[in-house]
């Protein structure tokens, strides 16, 4: 197929530009009434904004111009069905642990995943058994998992209805996937992976393997966080005979909008036309410009550059990732994430000729770190037991649970009763119905006074947890 077409977004503007009369929502009516302070940005985005009337198709029933973005979308990842969503890779990862997973079924999953994962395993009802990932001692953060792990999880848990994994991770690190997807295959496991950081690994072997091509079941991407799509747009790639089709698309329909925004559907057949044309060229400038970024960074004497299996990813390691971060927003450069010991850069995949700012980013950087101490020792080495765990209280028994606050100090040994998620990257540090570490309790401590971002933990800025009142350890 072409993949310079791109049929959606083709049709949006063949619709606007012959000055249609609308009479159907949404309400702004091609842009035509709306407020005058948002006219100015909004104004060329709104003629896009359509409905599902003659010649723009349905997301939940596609007959034209988005079914044929998704056949090209399909034929570029060479799967037996691809979806766009318009929920982000979140909808995508409900969607298909509902679709794969029935209540009480037991699931292997990889402890360090999005908290998406864990939600649709809580809604589903099943009964999660976690791998432990490996410990990546240079960039200070839980890695993926190995090959002895998930054989160790089969050997103790034979009865397994899913493998679910995380893949690359949010630096960018990978490992062995392609042994782990063939493992639990032999067992006949199908594997689910939420590749939310690799929509652009099939754009050449300048990037790893994407779990597309190594031959998971089920496959999520988020296409905005490194394709030229809109925030929320994503895909999901079905590849699978153990994984009802049908019971997929039921979910997909019953979670996503049935009034999906046309603008972000439209840069989504503009990102896959992005990423199917991507060509040896644009391989070979990406490298070069990586290249010249990277070694202008490495020449600052106070940071300490890593460099994770995906090249759009670039760790900053300094003595304090939070004081990092905040230096460079003063000086208007905003990065991912940072964590104690890292700040993490998204860099941009760039097509030839491309023009991009990152000589005068690494300028900056090198400016706001003048007076930063040095901060090249690598982060302490943290000890991840490869152990394999489940919850201490199942799903259906936390409902029947009640449950109370108490002191950080005094919550180790107690089962948590809600999620603390430091975020971004959105990978859950004590989940409800597992037994609180002092590791744990210390982790969140640091957080707090580091101010880091954290989702849940309702009661943290007074120093408590929530936790089960009848469940002690």
């Amino acid at each position: 197929m072409e993949q310079s077409k791109t049929p959606l977004y083709s049709q949006l503007v063949k619709h606007s530009t012959g000055n249609p009369l609308s009479f159907h929502v949404p309400g702004h009516k091609n842009g035509a009434f709306f407020p005058e302070e948002g006219r100015a940005f909004f104004e060329q985005i709104l003629k896009l904004d359509g409905t599902e009337i003659t010649g723009l198709d349905d997301l939940h029933s596609p007959e034209g111009v988005i079914l044929e973005a998704e056949e090209l979308l399909k034929d570029l990842y060479r799967t037996d069905k691809s979806f766009f969503l318009i929920g982000g890779s979140t909808v995508g990862n409900l969607a298909m642990i509902l679709a794969a997973v029935e209540e009480d079924d037991v699931v292997l999953v990889q402890r360090n995943c999005h908290k998406s994962i864990m939600n649709a395993l809580k809604l589903a009802k099943a009964m999660p058994v976690f791998i432990c990932p490996e410990y990546n001692e240079e960039f200070g953060v839980a890695a993926g998992l190995n090959r002895d792990s998930v054989k160790s999880a089969i050997s103790q848990h034979p009865d397994a209805k899913a493998l679910i994994l995380t893949y690359p991770n949010y630096y960018g690190l990978a490992y062995d996937l392609k042994g782990i997807i063939d493992l639990a295959h032999d067992h006949y496991i199908p594997v689910l992976v939420d590749e939310a950081h690799g929509v652009h690994f099939i754009a050449g072997d300048y990037f790893p393997a994407s779990a597309v091509e190594l031959g998971a079941d089920l496959v999520v991407q988020s296409a905005h966080k490194t394709l030229p799509a809109m925030t929320m747009g994503a895909f999901l790639h079905y590849q699978s005979s153990s994984v009802s089709l049908s019971k997929l698309k039921f979910y997909l329909q019953a979670l996503q909008s049935s009034s999906p925004s046309y603008p972000l559907m439209a840069s989504l057949d503009l990102a896959r036309s992005f990423l199917g044309t991507y060509n040896q060229e644009d391989l070979i400038y990406l490298k070069s410009e990586l290249k010249k970024f990277k070694e202008k960074l490495e020449e600052i004497e106070s940071l300490r550059i890593l460099s994770g299996d995906d090249p759009l990813k670039l760790t900053i390691q300094s003595s304090s990732g939070f004081e990092l971060q905040a230096r460079l927003e003063s000086k208007g450069i905003y990065t991912e994430l940072a964590d104690p010991h890292n700040v993490l850069l998204v860099l941009p995949l760039l097509k030839n000729g491309m023009k991009h700012r990152l000589l005068e980013a690494a300028e900056m950087i090198a400016e706001a770190v003048r007076t930063m101490p040095e901060g090249k020792n690598k982060p302490g080495s943290k000890v991840i037991k490869k152990t394999i765990s489940t919850l201490e209280v199942s799903f259906r028994e936390m409902e029947k649970q009640q449950t109370e606050s108490v002191l950080l100090q005094d919550a180790v040994g107690r089962v948590c009763a809600e999620q603390i998620i430091p975020y971004p990257p959105g990978i859950p540090l004590s989940l409800p119905g597992e037994v609180l570490t002092e590791d744990d309790i210390n982790t969140i401590q640091f957080l707090k006074g580091k101010e880091a971002k954290i989702q849940g933990g309702e009661h943290l800025h007074a120093g408590k947890i929530k936790v089960f009142k009848s469940w002690r350890i």
